[in-house]
């Protein structure tokens, strides 16, 4: 038996008729008619008496509908009482700037209709300051990605907090279109589909410092070929990075993401996919331990991973793939 057909079949008694009851509640007359057989059907019992007037509650049908109003106001009243202590209060989430341009907007309007009494504090910053943030407690949830962290922890078995695998990112060498001649943009220049980090070797890159996740999986990689990079910039700002790339002062090495915030991003620049295992980006969504985090915090955690299942398998997030579980 479903609330449906309570609310069908009280309808149907409270408008003495079918077709003006099929018509309140804007449904097809003979789908309301089989609702109502089958529930006379599940109670082994006539509930209504058809008349060429219209229909009229038999004795079973008179005592089925005032138990039916009172289970409907009950479940009214569950309803209202769950949205009343629907779930509050503040998280904040730490995004790195490459995140935060695919997954900052959809995380903010998926959390805006599902928990809308949830206030977001939404941090962007180099995965290296989310780290110490949320070291510090003064983040819920971070998407981090210098996985030595997570060997440390495994390692010593200290459990500041806790880590779940979301995405891998492929890594690309991005460098300006040809627009004038400079150290990263040689006139003329056309990148390959592919790269191997060994072809890196006398690229002049720009890089984030050493602190930051993306820096330690490259350097992971170069150490891996032997390969000693040239970097002529050391910046730790991704909006800086581009806008150096972008006027040729170098390239620089970076997941698709990287280029999300500029329309004309296929006119700025070109990229070359990098082949080598080591040189993939793994996305750790970290929160602090289960029992230190509110219930919005919990609930935005499941909120942020469903976001980022959806946005890598419907294509959106480009060059990734879903390892979460």
């Amino acid at each position: 038996m479903e609330l449906r057909q309570l609310r069908y079949f009280v309808r149907v008694v409270e408008q003495g008729s079918m077709s003006r009851a099929a018509l309140d509640l804007d449904v097809v007359q003979s789908a309301l008619s089989q609702q109502i057989t089958r529930l006379e059907s599940e109670l082994a019992t006539r509930l209504l008496q058809r008349t060429p007037r219209g229909v009229t509650p038999t004795e079973a049908g008179l005592a089925f509908f005032r138990e039916a109003q009172l289970t409907l106001r009950h479940a009214d009243q569950a309803v209202r009482a769950a949205q009343q202590a629907r779930l509050s209060g503040t998280v904040t989430v730490g995004l790195a700037p490459t995140t935060s341009g695919v997954l900052g907007l959809p995380l903010m309007q998926a959390m805006r209709t599902r928990y809308p009494d949830v206030r977001l504090h939404m941090v962007e910053s180099m995965s290296g300051h989310l780290t110490a943030m949320l070291h510090a407690r003064e983040l819920d949830l971070a998407v981090l990605f210098d996985t030595r962290l997570h060997q440390a922890q495994q390692a010593t078995g200290a459990r500041r907090w806790d880590m779940a695998p979301l995405l891998e990112e492929d890594l690309f060498l991005i460098c300006a279109r040809d627009r004038g001649e400079g150290p990263g943009n040689p006139r003329g220049r056309q990148l390959p589909e592919t790269l191997t980090v060994a072809e890196l070797v006398q690229e002049p890159l720009i890089l984030p410092t050493g602190p930051h996740g993306l820096r330690s999986t490259l350097d992971t990689a170069f150490a891996r070929d032997r390969v000693v990079p040239h970097v002529v910039l050391e910046v730790d700002s991704l909006a800086m990075v581009m806008a150096a790339v972008d006027a040729g002062l170098g390239s620089t090495v970076q997941p698709w993401a990287a280029m999300g915030r500029y329309p004309d991003a296929a006119e700025r620049f070109q990229c070359a996919r990098l082949t080598d295992a080591p040189a993939r980006r793994v996305n750790l969504l970290c929160s602090l331990p289960d029992e230190e985090l509110s219930p919005a915090a919990l609930a935005a955690r499941v909120v942020l991973t469903d976001c980022v299942r959806e946005l890598v398998t419907s294509g959106q997030w480009f060059g990734t793939t879903w390892i979460g579980g």
